[in-house]
């Protein structure tokens, strides 16, 4: 084959002679390049779909884009990447767990359960039958993700679940201790118990608001609830009068005292020693006159004793 070559540059016309072995030889280079540029765009496109675009994730296949169908290297940095992730969430499932087993010992405490029936710090023992019916298999690591992702959200559910637990415990728990149900005094009989009676100054039928201990002047009395001093005066009935308001509109009073060690406005503690018997006022000898009244009505006081008192059984029989 012979071309000829024309230019304006040129002086004379100018041929080339191309054999067979020329022809052979273009064919091949052609083929060479296209190999060549294929093999560079296979490689350029891999390492794209290695920095996870979105758009290339779209467009290639999932054979391609997935770092699993890559080698061993993608294998392994994938891999790697999953397991970091799980384990940071591990960590803070980890922190969870010993927030919810302080509070766990916390809502134990206040609930009264001891701490060798429930730990919360060991394992619950498990077990049972293998069913072959049921053959089990592993899980991947979409399934455990998942997994992990439930048991945390169960977590934060049981978190949320006892601290309304606890909150509702301290609540009763403060409620008890502002309730009275300790004798204020240490006698193991009333002279005079609430409800009608013969009074024994005029012998008529009236009614007796409270419970009467006899016991010798001096004898400590003690407040059967925590609560504020409202009242700590002289009454013309009532002689040296105590008043302690235990909140909800429940007072408590102590008449006839001796001697009154706290002053008005003052916080006393449940069982605080807070007066001396005596007999001063309208009394025929040395006695505690009790009262509990709520919204200033009267009420029996040995409810609330006789509470206290099944209640300090039912400790002593969880302590033995």
């Amino acid at each position: 084959m012979q071309i000829i070559l024309m230019h304006s540059r040129f002086t004379q016309a100018k041929s080339v002679t191309l054999s067979s072995r020329h022809v052979f030889l273009a064919i091949f280079a052609f083929i060479i390049l296209m190999a060549v540029s294929g093999a560079l765009m296979a490689t350029l496109t891999l390492r794209l779909a290695s920095a996870d675009l979105p758009i290339l994730r779209s467009i290639l296949p999932a054979s391609v884009s997935s770092p699993l169908a890559g080698d061993a290297n993608g294998k392994d940095r994938y891999l790697k990447e999953n397991l970091a992730a799980m384990a940071v969430k591990l960590g803070e499932m980890q922190a969870q767990l010993m927030r919810l087993d302080a509070l766990g010992e916390r809502v134990q405490g206040l609930a009264g359960v001891k701490p060798e029936e429930f730990n919360f710090k060991e394992l619950p023992p498990r077990g049972g039958p293998e069913i072959s019916s049921a053959p089990s298999r592993e899980l991947n690591m979409a399934e455990l993700q998942a997994a992990l992702d439930a048991f945390q959200k169960d977590v934060e559910h049981r978190s949320d679940y006892l601290n309304v637990v606890e909150t509702n415990l301290m609540s009763f728990k403060i409620q008890s201790k502002l309730l009275p149900t300790i004798q204020p005094v240490n006698v193991t009989y009333n002279a005079s118990g609430f409800g009608w009676r013969l009074d024994p100054f005029t012998g008529r039928n009236a009614f007796h608001e409270g419970i009467d201990f006899p016991a010798p002047t001096g004898t400590p009395i003690v407040a059967a609830a925590g609560g504020v001093v409202i009242a700590s005066e002289f009454h013309p009935q009532f002689g040296n009068m105590l008043e302690i308001d235990h909140g909800g509109e429940l007072i408590t009073r102590y008449a006839h005292t001796s001697k009154i060690y706290v002053k008005l406005g003052d916080i006393v503690k449940r069982g605080q020693h807070v007066a001396d018997i005596g007999s001063t006022g309208r009394s025929t000898g040395s006695h505690l006159h009790f009262e509990v009244r709520i919204k200033d009505v009267p009420q029996d006081p040995n409810k609330f004793l006789t509470a206290g008192a099944n209640q300090a059984k039912l400790a002593a029989l969880k302590q033995k």
